[in-house]
């Protein structure tokens, strides 16, 4: 196993992707694990140490914006990160197979599922095929929005990475007895596609009031 990843805890785990991503915002990027000898070492087998459930934005590529390399990040993604029972699975696989100690919802501003939801929720915007399912399961994200008096583009993007965190949380038992008792945590991030940072939305030891 990995030196840099055996054995992590949660917050370890956290810290090591929130380091990584103050080196891509500084453009001081390490570009870690990336070699020949370290590609040849994972052939057997591998060992992530955060599953990274994130949207399937070409601009959110979590090994470059946290600035790691080949196995130190387990990938799921979907548009809007709408979590059906595949990514649960996935999600689920990563934690009970593979150890991994912290997982995380990642979003970010301008998301294009998020603002589809807000279009049909605000104006009746239709989209089309399996994109309009896409947009129906952001929609509540959208909904619970409006209803706590909320306004701002942040707001949106927040509620629907607090509902995600949960909806993880709510759905998947292994998942949530693992957080009870304190091997896996589950944050949320918001990135930003400006400047290249991920904020914390919701920290390893928050108890979100959205359902």
């Amino acid at each position: 196993m990995p030196e840099a990843t055996a054995d992590l805890t949660p917050a370890q785990a956290l810290r090591l992707l929130q380091e990584g991503n103050r080196r891509f915002v500084d453009g001081r990027a390490e570009h870690p694990n990336q070699d020949a000898a370290h590609r040849a070492s994972l052939a057997p087998s591998q060992y992530p140490f955060a599953v990274l459930f994130g949207c399937s934005d070409s601009r959110l590529a979590a090994e470059i914006i946290f600035d790691r390399g080949l196995g130190d990040l387990f990938v799921v993604r979907t548009a809007g990160h709408v979590a059906g029972p595949e990514v649960l699975g996935s999600i689920e696989y990563g934690v009970s197979l593979l150890g991994c100690p912290l997982v995380v919802v990642l979003g970010h501003d301008a998301c294009g599922a998020v603002g589809a939801a807000r279009s049909a929720v605000e104006q009746g915007t239709e989209q089309p095929g399996y994109v309009g399912d896409v947009v129906e399961r952001v929609t509540p994200s959208v909904l619970a929005t409006h209803a706590a008096g909320l306004t701002e583009p942040d707001d949106f993007i927040d509620t629907h990475i607090r509902r995600t965190v949960d909806q993880l949380l709510n759905r998947s038992r292994l998942l949530a007895e693992a957080v009870a008792e304190g091997r896996v945590a589950v944050v949320g991030l918001s990135y930003r596609l400006a400047d290249g940072s991920a904020r914390i939305v919701v920290g390893p030891n928050e108890k979100n009031a959205e359902q």
